[in-house]
């Protein structure tokens, strides 16, 4: 494989410079980590499903017109995508009570919430993602009004689509993370999705049993973590076309 310099690692993904001015690699790695990185392990094939998922997806949001920064898919484990300046604010949608909010204010998980519920947090793994306020995003530069407006439109349209994509093959979007990322083109700036959508950043259940098929099947020691992925993405049409091939990095450059 093409010697590439890499520009950033972080838990589950690797960037490279992409071939052409404005693009980035994106490398899907097997790695799993959990609250906050205490938790380490590794899902055989992960990164291989993750890349296929996102890529779906991304594809069928981008069919309703929802801007990201995909490009194609390169082979089983790499995206072409487009360089953004990343929002250092995870937003996250709540449909179904479960994980964290669960926790804070004692609702029985599975509990359908009473409408969707969205939630910020700040990209800051020392400070552990501490949950923050739109008052705090945009009082701190992090965003501007008009970000956070397109941001919390794309955020309600993209959840809509996808809970009913999954509903359709009997998957249950409980919650998920999405990121966003400022695009410069032509002089102009256009807030895009970024990062990937996959059961590492969604909880995704079963609809007539509720069984787990994301990574809380890591987070909580539930065992079967590779069927769960391979199930969300043969329930979507996605398999892979080969198991266990590919599965060594890319080289790269100091």
């Amino acid at each position: 494989m093409a010697r590439r310099r890499q520009l950033y690692e972080g838990k589950a993904k690797i960037l490279f410079e992409g071939p052409e001015p404005g693009t980035l690699v994106q490398y899907f790695k097997d790695d799993a980590t959990a609250f906050n990185a205490q938790k380490k392990g590794t899902i055989t094939g992960k990164g291989v499903l993750n890349n296929r998922i996102s890529e779906f997806l991304m594809l069928k949001l981008h069919e309703i017109n929802i801007p990201t920064h995909f490009i194609r898919r390169l082979n089983m484990r790499e995206q072409l995508i487009k360089e953004v300046e990343i929002v250092p604010i995870e937003v996250v949608v709540r449909n179904i009570a479960a994980g964290s909010i669960a926790q804070r204010l004692g609702i029985p998980e599975g509990t359908r919430l009473p409408r969707s519920i969205v939630e910020y947090y700040y990209k800051n793994d020392q400070l552990g993602d501490p949950m923050v306020a739109e008052e705090h995003i945009t009082a701190f530069g992090w965003a501007t009004p008009p970000d956070m407006d397109d941001i919390v439109h794309l955020t309600l349209r993209i959840n809509d689509f996808l809970s009913g994509l999954f509903l359709g093959v009997g998957i249950t979007l409980v919650d998920f993370k999405l990121e966003f990322g400022r695009l410069y083109e032509n002089e102009e700036m256009r807030i895009v999705l970024a990062d990937e959508i996959s059961p590492d950043n969604c909880r995704l259940w079963d609809t007539k049993t509720n069984e787990k098929m994301d990574k809380d099947r890591f987070r909580r020691d539930l065992g079967k973590i590779e069927e769960a992925y391979q199930e969300v993405a043969r329930r979507l049409g996605i398999l892979p076309e080969a198991g266990s091939r590919d599965l060594k990095g890319p080289e790269t450059m100091q």
